[in-house]
């Protein structure tokens, strides 16, 4: 059942912006004062809209996204869904007729930015895979599988997020879509140049995001569904790493194998400590996920004792 109550735009800081490039950019954030500066620097002068939706963040993030001409959007979440960027799909009226999806610690280059201009000028499709390049700890992670595709360029009305749990989603499972995936209705392409993924944050604050997106992967494990994405071995990253996970995550040694994977057989190892302690966090994720599902099983046993 959805458990979201009615949710109102309660802050808005709207510039008219014109930029080169007749895209709106859709950022999403909550305390993002160490990365946002840089994602919306890359923005300035090329994009002819900027959305950030924040969640009531106390670091002056609204500040900074305010001083870049960006329009504010403050997304309260009370459980359910949707949640935060597919609630600014819904309700937030873009200008532009195509929509970029970004996180605020993603940086577009010069490169991307050219050819993204270039894909929005043509009919022939209406959404694109981008390909997101990870750095962590000051180094890009050249090995480990960590490069990652998100459907994140799509015409608006065409792209939605897929719901992967119709049960309670409660706040402390975090207010932002975490691995469903977009869906767009209509044919998609792929470019070619990367997205820097690169985030400033401490590793306090990555352990405690994570530890809210375990808390949903947990109850996707228990209670949720395949989603609009499905599972395929040969297909797209998204379906074969859902393939993948489907089939591996019952065993009980899926959090080693995890880290197996990415720092031997993915060659994580050379990337050195920053390959060593990312690796090892994915493995500590799966284990948390794990262990939560089963509290989750146990405690329904109990009800039905």
């Amino acid at each position: 059942m959805n458990t979201t109550e009615p949710v109102t735009e309660t802050h808005t800081h709207r510039v008219e912006r014109r930029g080169t490039v007749p895209v709106s950019v859709l950022i999403a954030v909550r305390n993002e004062a160490q990365n946002l500066p840089r994602c919306l620097a890359a923005l300035d002068g090329w994009a002819d809209e900027v959305v950030v939706v924040d969640s009531q963040s106390t670091d002056g993030t609204v500040e900074i996204a305010e001083a870049h001409g960006a329009t504010v959007l403050q997304f309260h979440y009370n459980g359910g869904w949707p949640k935060k960027r597919q609630w600014a799909l819904e309700t937030f009226d873009f200008r532009n007729d195509w929509i970029l999806i970004l996180d605020a610690d993603e940086i577009l280059l010069d490169p991307i930015k050219a050819e993204i201009a270039e894909a929005i000028r043509r009919d022939d499709h209406d959404g694109y895979w981008l390909r997101f390049q990870l750095h962590f700890l000051g180094r890009q992670l050249r090995h480990g599988g960590f490069d990652l595709w998100k459907l994140f360029l799509f015409r608006k009305g065409r792209g939605h997020y897929e719901r992967r749990i119709d049960g309670e989603q409660t706040p402390h499972m975090a207010d932002i879509e975490v691995h469903e995936h977009v869906v767009v209705d209509g044919r998609v392409g792929r470019l070619r140049n990367p997205i820097r993924h690169e985030n400033w944050n401490s590793l306090y604050r990555y352990i405690e995001k994570h530890n809210e997106y375990s808390e949903w992967e947990a109850r996707v494990y228990f209670e949720g569904h395949g989603g609009e994405v499905p599972p395929r071995f040969f297909g797209t990253q998204a379906e074969r790493r859902r393939w993948l996970k489907a089939r591996l995550v019952r065993l009980p040694g899926f959090p080693l194998l995890t880290f197996f994977y990415h720092y031997v057989f993915r060659l994580g190892f050379l990337d050195g400590r920053p390959g060593l302690i990312y690796c090892t966090l994915k493995g500590v994720q799966r284990f948390h996920a794990k262990a939560k599902w089963y509290e989750l099983e146990m405690k329904h046993e109990t009800r039905d004792l």
